[in-house]
């Protein structure tokens, strides 16, 4: 088996037998490992600010491990640098120097160290990210896709199909087939590359696909439940950085069964910031939420395997669960106003922090 690379943070150094060790026996070390890909800086400090506050209810026997390719654009010495200037000891790093290669459905060089992850962990979280390449749907290439990051892609979706298998390649045995109780939670890009890997596509393009839209203009004069993205950036008006919008989901008949108490009649409003969006269903998933006028699925889950779930919109971000995060996204908007101002209560705050509340439910 080939010699993982493996960041691990501990005293400032790096102590790779030990993570190897840990990976492999992971009952024998006392813990348990939540895996984050991509683990950027902003990744990791969002993941900290969730736990930290009570937002993720996450057991304290926890250790959670970042995983990365080698060549993904993001520069990696900058989580290095901040987990070696963290307090905390719980927090890893794992680097694979491998690639997958053209293989990406089906056993390829990153195979053992998916697997080695996988076995030593009980979770997965895949974050938000770029266009996802549309060749590994059997699609060209829109002029409004934008791939910046081949090898993270290919890295994830390879990683995803050894979990949850697809259509493209039937004889191969997914990892959770034993062990159904793995929890996986996709956001946006996360939920995009979970469909594309079980044999999905994609809508390139919302705007221009879904809704006949060609100019900033015809966007910006739509209803707002139909915008997925912040648009007024491209404009020239004055608008923070961030490409978020807000708008109301509809939740289906299928919603996961253990939200029970929540009201399915409500409408929640979440922070939406992409422009691709789900097309054919990959193998294994249903349909749980919706935009307002049914055109683009906003979360999925598997039929399966039930504790692995997608959301196309963003319940991460800490300025959602905090009063003194003012916002003014759109010229008109109520200046100065938090989303919990906003959007508090059923109107948003209780549909997103129950996300969490579910998943720190079954990570107990």
């Amino acid at each position: 088996m080939r010699t993982l690379l493996i960041a691990i943070i501990v005293l400032l150094t790096f102590l790779t037998s030990k993570a190897q060790q840990y990976f492999g026996t992971p009952v024998a070390e006392g813990h348990r490992s939540i895996v984050l890909m991509n683990p950027t800086v902003r990744n990791l400090e969002t993941f900290i600010y969730l736990v930290d506050n009570q937002i993720f209810a996450l057991p304290k026997d926890y250790h959670i491990v970042g995983f990365y390719q080698k060549d993904q654009q993001y520069n990696f010495q900058q989580s290095i640098d901040f987990l070696k200037s963290s307090p905390r000891s719980d927090l890893f790093l794992q680097v694979c120097q491998d690639v997958p290669g053209a293989m990406l459905f089906g056993e390829n060089p990153c195979s053992d160290d998916f697997y080695n992850v996988f076995s030593g962990s009980i979770g997965v979280i895949f974050f938000g990210g770029p266009d996802i390449p549309p060749s590994f749907y059997g699609e060209d290439t829109g002029l409004l896709t934008e791939i910046t990051d081949y090898p993270r892609h290919a890295f994830e979706v390879s990683f995803l199909f050894h979990l949850l298998g697809g259509f493209q390649n039937d004889t191969f045995v997914p990892y959770l087939a034993g062990n159904p109780d793995y929890k996986i939670l996709g956001i946006c890009l996360g939920m995009q590359t979970m469909n594309v890997a079980t044999g999905g596509t994609l809508y390139q393009d919302i705007p221009s696909q879904l809704y006949k839209q060609q100019t900033i203009e015809q966007i910006l004069e739509a209803e707002t439940d139909a915008r997925h993205r912040n648009y007024v950036i491209n404009t020239g008006y004055h608008a923070p950085p961030m490409g978020g919008s807000f708008h109301q989901i509809k939740l289906s008949p299928a919603f996961v069964p253990a939200w029970n108490d929540y009201n399915k009649e409500l409408t929640p409003v979440v922070l939406s910031s992409h422009h691709q969006a789900v097309k054919k269903l990959g193998k294994g998933w249903i349909t749980i939420a919706g935009s307002m006028d049914g055109k683009v699925i906003e979360a999925i889950r598997h039929e399966t395997y039930p504790h692995v779930i997608g959301v196309q919109f963003h319940p991460e971000p800490s300025f959602l669960y905090q009063k003194e995060s003012k916002l003014n996204l759109f010229p008109g908007q109520l200046p100065g106003a938090s989303f919990m101002e906003l959007y508090g209560g059923d109107r948003g705050e209780q549909f997103n922090r129950l996300i969490w509340q579910w998943m720190g439910n079954i990570y107990r």
